[in-house]
């Protein structure tokens, strides 16, 4: 499942961020792989809010698509 793809309320672990490009754009919201997070809110046609430590990260749907996800946490 991609992140894109998540409902909310709903737990997930970072499975695999697929090309260097993704994965620094990731970085810098302090994203990685292993870690959990949990989505916040899907924007119909916009972005996906996800939450890790406390904070809240707007993350656009093209790159949410592109980030592998396990979810039912």
């Amino acid at each position: 499942m991609t992140l894109d793809r998540m409902k909310r309320g709903q737990r997930c672990r970072i499975l695999s961020i697929p090309s260097e490009a993704v994965r620094a754009q990731a970085l810098r919201f302090g994203i990685a792989e292993g870690e959990m997070v949990t989505c916040c809110e899907v924007i119909p046609a916009g972005p996906v809010v996800i939450s890790k430590n406390r904070q809240e990260i707007a993350i656009g749907r093209r790159l949410a698509r592109q980030i592998e996800v396990e979810g039912g946490f």
